[in-house]
């Protein structure tokens, strides 16, 4: 049950325009300001939230806007993604979530708070494949690298932008609001590691967070009000390990879900710290 303190910052979220705000953050973390303001305020920013500068591929003077710092390229060998060909890896910085396995159609939010995995993909027929299948989330901070990858080699198959809500992903958000990550706006993507093995990814949206992107196609968050399905069945769109996919303009959320007996996830506790490409679980493939 949410608490008497989320319960109130919920009420006043619901009476503030959630998407204009942020479309006005994104706006502002675009700002291009002069050179020595610019630099005062990204460093102030990172400072502020924890960033480490040095995992940074380029200076600060590279970057002409906040935003352009959010969604920075880390250093090459930053995030080492582990070599084994049956290891599936973290695909993002972040921490863990709530993981477990689809019960009935559902995922779990927080312990206690279940949720609809047919509401979440858009799509009923979709989620009844995975009934069975491990999932996973996984939360950004805004110190953290706002690239996602890969967890493993695997062919694009569909990709959809669901428009929703954008409310905050912290704990007034995940405790406070049934059904969060299926409320947001987000864009799921569906990769097949083999024939009989697939990996959903919803990246989720949230308060301020500018937009989501993905490096395949000119979908995005924060355009349209319908729906926005598409298909690459017949294109060889094939993704290595660790290769970049999409990206957040600031920070939010990742959920994963996969077909029964397609991997063996390693569950860690909530809040445990998560790093790009170590490895999370195991492909069934390779684990007899």
């Amino acid at each position: 049950m949410p608490t008497r303190g989320t319960t109130l910052a919920l009420g006043v979220l619901r009476r503030l325009p959630l998407h204009a705000l942020s479309r006005a953050a994104g706006r502002v973390a675009s700002w291009r300001l002069p050179g020595p303001l610019q630099r005062a305020g990204i460093r102030l920013f990172g400072a502020a939230v924890g960033v480490d500068f040095s995992e940074a591929r380029d200076p600060i003077t590279a970057f002409p806007s906040l935003q352009d710092f959010f969604t920075r390229a880390l250093r090459e060998g930053a995030r080492p993604i582990d070599p084994a060909p049956e290891a599936f890896v973290a695909p993002c910085d972040g921490a863990w979530g709530a993981s477990g396995f689809v019960r009935e159609g559902a995922l779990l939010q927080v312990k206690g708070q279940p949720y609809s995995l047919g509401a979440l993909l858009g799509n009923d027929a979709e989620a009844a494949r995975y009934e069975g299948g491990a999932f996973a989330t996984f939360y950004l901070s805004p110190r953290d690298y706002h690239r996602f990858h890969m967890p493993c080699a695997a062919r694009l198959l569909a990709a959809i932008h669901l428009p929703g809500s954008l409310w905050p992903v912290n704990r007034i958000g995940v405790e406070g609001v049934p059904g969060l990550f299926a409320e947001n706006e987000r864009i799921c993507a569906t990769f097949e590691i083999r024939p009989d093995a697939h990996v959903t990814i919803a990246a989720v949206g949230a308060t301020l967070v500018g937009k989501v992107r993905v490096v395949f196609d000119d979908l995005c968050t924060g355009v349209g009000s319908e729906p926005r399905p598409r298909s690459y069945s017949d294109r060889s769109l094939l993704f290595a390990k660790g290769e970049e996919w999409g990206r957040f303009e600031f920070g939010s959320t990742l959920v994963m879900v996969s077909t029964p007996g397609a991997l063996r996830l390693d569950a860690r506790p909530s809040g445990t710290p998560l790093r790009l490409g170590t490895r999370i679980g195991s492909l069934a493939s390779t684990t007899g």
